[in-house]
């Protein structure tokens, strides 16, 4: 019963471009399309359905884990269609699941609208690239895309230390090893340390959760390799004072001077539901440059957004930018870009000043 359903809703998810399958007792299995909630048209669950579908997809050794601490994480192959990240976890005594969906075929840098100075940064010889935003901006996805870009054009040995792995890369111009946190590997911080001597030119690690693995991988990309990473942070600003807040304070002026040595970019995402269905992503573009590696090690973070927003010759962008860019080229609604907004009421002045050039049959500004 249980695998006949979960294939018939794997199936479904994958066919009408579901982000994620929500599994909970109380109501029927609900699928997220666009960024927004449908509850399909069957059944309610009920704790044994949601037992059964857990089990009929979880690995023995993730069923134990989630006896012992209440939750656990893995990824599967669904046939040649698509991946899955799925995480399980227990509420008010039940087995509740949420499976993201991975597409098999990656994006290029450009059908993602990456800033075009990304690709160039990536490619440095050495430093740390961090790609930050909410849950769910696509991160992976924008990771992914550059690790196969790279994977195409340059011959590089690429390691990369997931939680669990999502996009499987396979070996082109480059070698790539992927190790899966908790299957190949006990911990992120251990693995980047291993890789170190492994011979890497490229190490992803997919989440820095923590000050061990921050440490590691800020030392991974002094020591001559490119580190890519991710945060959950909002802005390039905002991920550079997470970071150094991460350290105990007699370390801070250390990790400063580290950082602004070390980092080459911060490229912060947020995904908004385009007019007419589908996604597009906004981006913050942080590119290191001797002016921004300054600040770093003066303790001026609170200069970095200025520094941005008259840094577009060096390939910067700042996120507002981004959302009055697609809300002038009409792909997406005022209320979606004003929501994303780090300054929304700056933004909805230069909107309004927009509409008002356009009734007025104004200026260049027309399309």
């Amino acid at each position: 019963m249980a695998t006949i359903l979960i294939d018939k809703l794997l199936q479904a998810a994958v066919k009408q471009g579901a982000s994620d399958i929500h599994i909970t007792v109380g109501q029927p299995p609900v699928f997220r399309l666009h960024g927004r909630m449908r509850q399909l048209d069957t059944m309610t669950l009920e704790p044994e359905d949601t037992i059964s579908l857990m089990k009929s997809i979880s690995p023995a050794r993730c069923q134990t884990e989630l006896q012992e601490s209440g939750s656990t994480d893995f990824g599967f192959a669904f046939a040649d269609l698509a991946r899955f990240r799925v995480s399980v976890f227990r509420q008010r005594g039940n087995i509740s699941m949420v499976l993201r969906q991975i597409p098999n075929d990656m994006l290029t840098p450009e059908q993602l609208g990456l800033p075009p100075k990304v690709m160039e940064l990536c490619k440095r010889p050495r430093g740390l690239f961090l790609v930050t935003g909410p849950t769910g901006s696509g991160k992976s996805t924008t990771l992914a895309s550059v690790i196969n870009n790279i994977n195409e054009t340059l011959d590089h040995h690429i390691i990369t230390i997931e939680d669990p792995i999502e996009f499987y890369h396979y070996h082109k111009k480059s070698t790539v090893n992927q190790r899966e946190v908790g299957v190949d590997v006990p911990s992120f911080a251990e693995a980047i340390r291993r890789a170190l001597r492994q011979d890497p030119d490229v190490i992803l690690v997919g989440e820095l959760r923590d000050l061990e693995t921050i440490e590691a991988a800020i030392t991974a990309a002094e020591t001559g390799h490119v580190v890519f990473g991710t945060l959950h942070t909002n802005s390039a600003a905002g991920t550079i004072n997470r970071i150094i807040d991460v350290f105990p304070n007699n370390q801070q002026d250390q990790i400063r001077t580290q950082l602004g040595e070390g980092l080459i970019g911060v490229l912060s995402q947020t995904l908004l539901p385009k007019i007419g269905g589908g996604r597009c992503a906004a981006y913050e573009l942080l590119n290191c440059t001797p002016g921004i590696k300054n600040l770093i090690r003066e303790n001026k973070v609170f200069r970095i957004p200025s520094m941005i927003q008259t840094g577009a010759k060096h390939g910067m962008i700042m996120m507002d930018d981004s959302l009055f860019g697609h809300w002038k080229d009409e792909r997406v609604t005022m209320e979606e870009a004003l929501g994303k907004a780090h300054h929304p009421i700056d933004l909805a002045r230069r909107i309004a000043d927009e509409q008002r050039n356009i009734d007025e049959g104004g200026g260049d500004d027309q399309r």
